[in-house]
């Protein structure tokens, strides 16, 4: 099996992103994008999805964290859009019911190529650590913008908003793993229209 890896570097006046992604690794994570609840997310994302990440941000953030999550999203979703190539014999399709303690999050993912997100989920505070929580809306957009998938997040239960996020990151993962699977019984690309 070739290797389904990718490499991007995004570089704007706002920031100063490199990220390395191996989506056949072992939840390997280097994240140090300046902000810790964020580099929390992507540490939970790579350890259960099982893929290497490693990724180093340099943001305004005396701005605020607007423009480093919704960029480190960009980059993630180009990162898996790249390391999938052709989709040739993958799942394409993924989801996942997660549990944290009282939160339960669903998530569902299609790697069809058309981006769109359902976010249905509730933070009842502004922050957590250093991440404004409406930035975990904005984050997934970007994610599923970029590497063109179809994404839903529904919230199922959950009052606490650490429990909620974490959630939704792990779920993430666990689906996006069981999409990208390589699946023998699939010849070419799984689509009636020979693409994705």
């Amino acid at each position: 099996m070739e290797q389904r890896t990718a490499q991007v570097k995004r570089c704007t006046r706002e920031t100063d992103i490199t990220a390395r992604l191996n989506l056949d690794g072992s939840g390997i994570c280097r994240a140090e994008s300046g902000i810790g609840f964020l580099d929390h997310m992507l540490d939970g994302f790579a350890r259960h999805g099982l893929f290497d990440l490693e990724l180093t941000c340099k943001g305004d953030l005396q701005v605020d964290c607007h423009h480093t999550v919704e960029d480190v999203g960009i980059v993630l979703g180009e990162a898996i859009r790249q390391a999938l190539g052709e989709k040739k014999a993958i799942r394409r399709y993924g989801s996942m019911l997660l549990p944290m303690d009282e939160a339960l999050v669903l998530c569902a993912i299609d790697l069809s190529g058309r981006p769109y997100l359902s976010f249905e989920e509730t933070y009842t505070v502004d922050r957590i650590g250093d991440l404004d929580t409406e930035m975990i809306h904005d984050f997934f957009y970007a994610v599923s913008y970029s590497a063109g998938m179809n994404l839903h997040l529904k919230q199922i239960s959950g009052v606490n908003n650490h429990h909620i996020a974490e959630a939704s990151f792990k779920a993430f993962a666990k689906a996006l793993d069981e999409a990208t699977m390589q699946e023998p019984r699939i010849d070419g690309v799984w689509s009636t229209k020979g693409m994705l």
